[in-house]
């Protein structure tokens, strides 16, 4: 599904990712961790084409969309809330507003491409774009009454839900989120949780929030020296699982010592 190869990246001196393989599977979601610094945010925006790599490259499978949970809360600030969660799906919202540009200046010309358009837009769902669109922002609790204003005349608060429906809208093929349940209420945060537990595709998410994690997250991506291993389970059973690696580890460490003085 989306693939890293050979993948390094540095800043002045300090390597923070070292000749990285790794892939990322369809229906699985993985919980980046790692340490303060370790380059979780830097992952996602060079898997999302945001930051280039030093070296390597990131290879999405021909034919699959990728959607990434904006952190520029201005980016869409001309558009409606509506507007914006539809261009979750950048191709079909430049297909709905070309049909209507048509329609602004129709002549027997364009009607062969506004009935070539339609037909696309049909096969991509397009008709229910709208109402896929208020459903999502009802269930993260924007409003009925907001979704034809204008993102700049929201509260900042509703704009993380907006822009976190935007990255939902339109079942992405690989979805990329980096701390989705900022700003949420408890009962917000329920519905996501459920939300993704039920996803089918590929989710990439980085949070801070353990139950968060535990409740969506296959398996545990961690970030470490510079390298990203995969573990499958949620978060408390990676933890638990290293904690006992940890102590086996130094138990062996011991009978070690004990065995060097013993010889000596």
């Amino acid at each position: 599904m989306l693939s890293v190869s050979n993948l390094s990246i540095q800043f002045g001196k300090r390597i923070l990712f070292d000749n990285v393989n790794t892939s990322f599977n369809d229906g699985n979601c993985y919980g980046i961790i790692g340490a303060n610094g370790a380059g979780k945010s830097t992952f996602l925006k060079i898997l999302s084409g945001k930051v280039d790599p030093t070296s390597g490259n990131v290879h999405l499978e021909p034919g699959k969309r990728m959607s990434v949970l904006d952190q520029d809360h201005t980016l869409y600030d001309e558009n409606t809330v509506l507007e914006t969660v539809i261009m979750g799906n950048l191709s079909l919202f430049q297909i709905k507003k070309e049909i209507d540009h048509l329609y602004e200046n129709y002549s027997d010309e364009n009607a062969e491409k506004i009935g070539s358009l339609q037909v696309k837009y049909e096969e991509m769902d397009g008709w229910n774009a709208e109402s896929n669109a208020a459903s999502l922002l009802s269930n993260l609790g924007v409003k009925e009454h907001l979704h034809q204003t204008k993102m700049t005349d929201i509260d900042p608060k509703l704009k993380v839900r907006v822009l976190l429906a935007k990255s939902l809208f339109g079942n992405p093929d690989v979805l990329i989120m980096d701390e989705p349940t900022n700003d949420l209420d408890y009962e917000t945060i329920t519905w996501l949780e459920d939300y993704l537990a039920n996803f089918d595709n590929c989710i990439i998410v980085v949070s801070h929030d353990r139950h968060f994690l535990d409740s969506v997250c296959t398996h545990i991506s961690d970030i470490d020296f510079g390298k990203i291993n995969h573990y499958s389970g949620n978060y408390t059973f990676w933890h638990e699982s290293s904690q006992l690696a940890a102590r086996q580890r130094s138990q062996q460490n011991k009978k070690a010592e004990e065995k060097k003085k013993e010889l000596e």
